[in-house]
């Protein structure tokens, strides 16, 4: 084995354990299809406004930042070997 895919299958071990742990940190959303369908809860809230500036925003941020890092990283291991 090449120095670069052990190197890089290294870094893809510590990328899914990193994606797992932040998901599991994310609040559950629990409204479902019924809350959309209701009619109720449409309206932006504060809380939404300024997602972005707290810390679900950025555990968001970064599940989607290291998901396609994930993505990326799981096509070169595939090609490499």
């Amino acid at each position: 084995m090449s120095g670069l895919y052990i190197f890089l299958s290294v870094a893809y071990i510590a990328i899914c354990a990193v994606l797992i742990t932040i998901i599991l940190l994310q609040k559950k959303r629990t409204a479902g299809l019924g809350a959309g369908m209701s009619g109720m809860g449409n309206a932006p809230t504060y809380w939404d406004q300024n997602k972005g500036r707290s810390l679900e925003g950025a555990l968001e941020k970064y599940s989607k930042i290291l998901g396609t890092v994930f993505i990326v990283l799981s096509l070169v291991l595939t090609v490499i070997r």
